[in-house]
């Protein structure tokens, strides 16, 4: 199978990997913000290794933002 260079690639494959590309690195750069500013605590595992996963194409911040998170039990007041 030829690889296709961008030049080949018709005006609607080219902006559907544009919008892909800008999901992707929207997601990665909240998950990574989210990370670092979240204590150690309220995450699940080891926050390098969520760093690493968040890099994954579309699962990995997916991921993170699914299990990797602990959120703070509600307070009820009485």
């Amino acid at each position: 199978m030829a690889r296709k260079r961008w030049s080949d690639l018709t005006d609607g494959q080219k902006t559907a990997v544009l919008v892909a590309a800008s999901i992707q690195l929207s997601l990665a750069a909240t998950a990574w913000v989210d990370l670092a500013r979240r204590p150690r605590e309220m995450v699940r595992g080891p926050k390098g290794a969520w760093a690493v996963a968040i890099a994954v194409n579309f699962v990995g911040p997916i991921s993170y933002f699914a299990f990797g998170r602990r959120h703070a039990p509600d307070s009820i007041s009485a």
